[in-house]
């Protein structure tokens, strides 16, 4: 199911700056999959992060790519490495977009918009410093979450705050701050946060992907083509 704002999102997308600063494709960023049918997982041991991250990054580095990106509505394998996400019914579909880049890396504003709220969720396997801003789509609001960023950003947020398109808002966190990852983003782009501040779900359960369907968007016309 395809969500009911995606043909405006994509309408619009010569009026985003790109969230990286510059837009992804397909020669400078690598389609990385973290689904069963990538084999190659099977020999990485995902709860040591370090490893986690050489593997992430012999991926890019030796090709001379600048980001590797991927995962929107993906049911990965790589869950299992945290108790974040377990329950009755273990969270495995991934509803944004991670682009994963070396820490320090820049992170900007798509569009005008302000501060809705933002929070360090920490904790292993969790967002970390988290910020999400929002915009106006002819006049919809949509809401844009940005996940692992780095603790040294948040002095700078406030809830409320304008922030202008193409201003930088953070930038990519190390492990361990933000939620023991490779240092990437997660994108997210949401119609409705369902009451959420500072936090909204980035992976769900596979009994809820259809509700989500309907309220989390690709944020692909603001990042590029891969």
């Amino acid at each position: 199911m395809k969500h009911p704002l995606q043909d405006l999102l994509l309408s619009h997308r010569e009026a985003f700056h790109p969230i990286m600063g510059f837009y992804l494709d397909k020669e400078n960023t690598e389609a990385l999959d973290f689904t069963a049918r990538n084999p190659s997982l099977h020999t990485v041991d995902l709860t040591n992060t370090a490893e986690f991250d050489r593997y992430v990054f012999e991926k890019l580095i030796p090709y001379g790519k600048l980001a590797g990106a991927g995962g929107y509505f993906e049911p990965r394998v790589l869950y299992s490495r945290s108790a974040h996400f377990g329950g009755a019914e273990p969270r495995s579909i991934h509803m944004g977009v991670d682009v994963w880049m070396e820490a320090g890396s820049p992170v900007y504003a798509p569009l005008d918009g302000i501060v809705h709220s933002f929070g360090d969720n920490a904790g292993f396997g969790n967002y970390g410093p988290t910020l999400i801003l929002e915009h106006q789509l002819d006049g919809r609001p949509i809401y844009l979450l940005l996940g692992h960023l780095a603790l040294a950003d948040m002095p700078h947020w406030q809830q409320g705050k304008s922030v202008k398109k193409g201003e930088q808002v953070g930038s990519l966190g190390p492990f361990p701050e933000n939620g023991d990852w490779p240092a990437h983003v997660h994108v997210q782009l949401m119609s409705d946060m369902l009451g959420h501040s500072g936090d909204f779900p980035g992976v769900c359960a596979p009994s809820d992907e259809e509700k989500f369907r309907g309220i989390v968007l690709d944020p692909a016309p603001m990042l590029g083509t891969w």
